[in-house]
């Protein structure tokens, strides 16, 4: 059998010339090139491709010294860094051209940034795309905007993202093994235990694998599509628009119950409450209730409890014990 050269796609050569302009015009860091080498032990493919790139500037960069008529001689020694910074930068924009990139999407470039919310917590961004996402209780999100990307990091908890879209630079959420893509979007994310659950209100996303380790699967959503995901599955249910207005009842301050038991009631009260909720009698837990109550107000949920179903609400340290 024959060995055939390697061709890297063509999205590969575009992002390797995007990080060798990067690093020849500056400033390079630590961080930086701990990014490019992950992204360089990616693929083959991005290997190759920046190879092939870097080989070519090398290439040239030596030309141009040996054509230089000072080079080598005492006028070599004059300050001359703003020259060669003129030539690296029209390099650069060289590449960026050649490999089809406008320099639009080298800027827009920022250092991570970390989002949180306590127990209970709620708290609006606005990015600097005018992206606006939304943190609900016991949430943690760190953006990076690059300038081939906007991401996005959903470490725990539920966001509501609104989207400003920008073909020439994808915004990604990274949650829970996945990666949700926006196609001009307004969609919920939720990142629990392990377990990612996306609801789509507005517009496309496609949700699709991001790791090796779990099973690789990829949907598109359309408005109304719920999305639950693991390591081993995908599930895609089509919700009411106003089961959807109910999901995202957190932004009000209010939880909306319907068909729920009580044991998923007190499990989804909470996540916004120190006070916890513990249903200690196993036929309580499958009472079914359907209520909105206000989120931080766990004595109106001791109330329903006691008043409905005729339940015992005793007071402990930090808990609420809830039995017949």
């Amino acid at each position: 059998m024959t060995e055939q050269a390697l061709v890297p796609a063509a999205d590969a050569t575009e992002q390797a010339a995007q990080w060798l302009a990067r690093r020849m015009i500056g400033p390079w860091t630590e961080a930086d090139q701990a990014e490019l080498d992950q992204w360089l032990g990616e693929s083959l493919a991005n290997e190759v491709a920046f190879v092939r790139m870097e080989a070519g500037w090398d290439r040239t960069e030596r030309l141009s010294a040996l054509r230089d008529p000072g080079f080598g001689s005492q006028r070599s020694a004059a300050p001359a860094r703003p020259r060669y910074w003129g030539v690296r930068a029209a390099a650069a924009l060289f590449l960026l051209s050649a490999a089809g990139i406008g320099w639009a999407l080298l800027p827009s470039t920022s250092k991570p940034e970390s989002f949180s919310t306590p127990v209970g917590g709620h708290k609006a961004i606005t990015l600097t795309d005018g992206t606006q996402i939304e943190l609900n209780t016991n949430t943690l999100i760190r953006t990076e905007f690059r300038s081939s990307r906007r991401q996005v990091a959903l470490i725990k908890g539920e966001a509501y993202f609104q989207v400003r879209h920008d073909a020439n630079r994808p915004f990604v959420v990274l949650a829970a093994g996945h990666r949700v893509i926006d196609l001009g979007t307004k969609f919920l994310v939720r990142n629990d235990a392990g377990q990612l659950r996306v609801s789509l209100i507005e517009g496309k996303a496609e949700l699709q694998s991001a790791s090796q380790d779990i099973q690789q699967h990829s949907v598109v959503l359309t408005p109304g599509d719920v999305a639950v995901a693991s390591a081993s599955s995908l599930n895609v249910a089509r919700m009411p628009n106003k089961e959807l207005h109910d999901e995202l009842g957190w932004r009000r301050g209010v939880i909306v119950f319907s068909h729920t038991t009580l044991a998923q009631a007190a499990a989804e009260f909470n996540r916004y409450n120190e006070t916890k909720i513990v249903i200690a009698d196993e036929a309580a837990r499958d009472r079914v209730i359907g209520a909105t109550l206000p989120a931080h107000d766990v004595e109106a949920f001791a109330d329903v409890a006691r008043e409905i179903f005729g339940l015992k609400i005793q007071k402990r340290d930090g808990e609420i014990v809830i039995t017949r």
